[in-house]
């Protein structure tokens, strides 16, 4: 069974720079284009991991990362932040929204893989 990953970015560039680094890796990623749209496709995506941008429209990584603490059924799903943000205030915010771990953008690919790998266990 391949690892399912929901990647939430409103840039189809970042999306598709993704897929392209975690899908050779056997993962099987769905993507959303915003949080909103994110929320509503995680129990169709069924998720094992979310990684998520933080700057988005309609909805951004805060309420992502919110909206999934908040749902019995993924509420202990890691959640990665995948930004071009770096401040400390913002990592402290998404810590204590819930998020798992934080990545900068540009990311390296084997890095994004191994962090991946190292949440969840494999």
């Amino acid at each position: 069974m391949s690892i399912r990953i929901l990647a939430v970015d409103d840039s189809p560039t970042m999306r598709g720079l993704i897929g392209a680094a975690l899908t050779p890796s056997g993962f099987d990623v769905r993507f959303a284009e915003d949080g909103i749209d994110g929320l509503e496709r995680l129990p169709e995506a069924d998720p094992d991991l979310v990684i998520t941008d933080i700057n988005m429209p309609r909805l951004d990584g805060f309420g992502v990362i919110e909206g999934v603490r908040s749902d019995p059924t993924y509420g202990s799903l890691p959640v990665l932040v995948l930004t071009t943000e770096s401040g400390e205030e913002l990592k402290t915010r998404a810590r204590k929204a819930g998020a798992t771990g934080w990545i900068v953008k540009p990311f390296d690919d084997a890095r994004l893989v191994s962090v991946i790998n190292r949440v969840l266990g494999v």
